[in-house]
């Protein structure tokens, strides 16, 4: 049998070799970078965010940069967004603190070629490709649901929220839905603590201290207020009065096994900015097009409005459940 020349067998083999090579090669080219913006980014709730945002990049081998403010800075977060922008993003996911201020910036972003996703707090007027989180109204009403069992069906109710967020007012119009086939359950005063849960300490004292307005129950629609509110009311000894908190971090958990928490709900941001990166990977490399109508215009849209990633509700009872699946979670995502 005849062999096939030398310089066909070198010409050959390096034919393979560059085949096996692009085959190998990563898709994501060097300047490809994927950012996720909120604002309080040392909260553990955004810890735990920015942990499965680094864990899908580290997965894909993409650059991730997790940014924003330390405190609750709307403008800030604009800033933080603006620069993403400026430097080219390959796609965003933001968490906006003033949905109507990130609005135009999202506009913008989306104008030019840059996919956003929108994360844990949404901007529904903006032209954001879907949102990830947590379906915020049924949140409320399984918070409003302990309230009303805890109080037995009448009482006085003071909360804490941020009232710019779309999220939180999506809370509180979930607990007032509840409250509202309980007309004897009031909501006595709605607290704006701006990013600043000594706010939250402060008013609690207040009202303790001073007796007025007569308060039975004390719900908290973000992640921080819950754990001031319990510190006061164990510092002052008003164990009956009722706390329904949100999220998880460690102190929220220690005051419901101390029993001055009366439960919490337990979002996924690890999960959502852990999806958010796939997403934004799969639309920026498929080059889908952002220029369409919004979602829930088109019925024949290729993504959804909104993707639930699901709440539990953490009380004493199934504490201990909650923890043990949380840390071999967490240990599972290390490393």
């Amino acid at each position: 049998m005849l062999r096939p020349p030398r310089l066909f067998r070198v010409s050959l083999l390096l034919l393979l070799l560059s085949v096996v090579s692009s085959c190998s090669q990563s898709p994501h080219s060097p300047d490809e970078r994927y950012f996720l913006i909120s604002t309080n980014i040392q909260l553990p709730y955004w810890q735990a965010a920015g942990a499965g945002f680094s864990r899908a990049a580290s997965q894909m081998k993409v650059r991730a940069e997790f940014v924003g403010p330390n405190s609750y800075d709307e403008k800030a977060q604009v800033a933080e967004f603006q620069k993403a922008v400026r430097q080219k993003a390959a796609g965003i996911l933001v968490s906006p603190a003033d949905p109507a201020l990130m609005k135009p910036e999202i506009d913008a972003a989306i104008a030019a070629g840059i996919p956003v996703l929108t994360l844990d707090s949404d901007s529904p007027g903006s032209r954001r490709l879907l949102f990830i989180g947590t379906n915020n109204y049924q949140a409320g009403v399984m918070g409003g649901e302990v309230a009303v069992r805890h109080l037995q069906g009448k009482g006085s109710v003071m909360a804490f929220t941020m009232p710019n967020q779309a999220n939180l007012k999506e809370r509180l119009d979930g607990y007032r839905s509840v409250f509202a086939g309980h007309p004897q359950i009031k909501i006595a005063e709605i607290v704006d603590i701006h990013g600043d849960s000594r706010i939250a300490f402060d008013r609690t004292m207040e009202v303790i201290d001073k007796g007025t307005p007569k308060v039975d129950a004390f719900i908290c629609l973000e992640a921080s207020s819950a754990k001031e509110v319990a510190e006061v009311l164990n510092r002052k000894g008003a164990k009956e009065k009722i706390v329904v908190a949100m999220d998880t971090d460690d102190e929220t958990l220690e005051w419901i096994r101390k029993g001055m928490i009366a439960a919490t709900i337990a979002q996924k941001p690890f999960t959502m900015a852990f999806f958010g990166l796939k997403m934004l990977d799969d639309l920026h490399h498929q080059q889908t097009s952002t220029q369409g109508s919004p979602a829930g215009q088109d019925p024949f849209a290729i993504l959804p409005r909104f993707v639930d990633t699901g709440a539990t509700l953490v009380d004493r009872a199934n504490l201990d459940e909650f923890v043990k699946a949380r840390d071999s979670a967490t240990t599972k995502n290390s490393g």
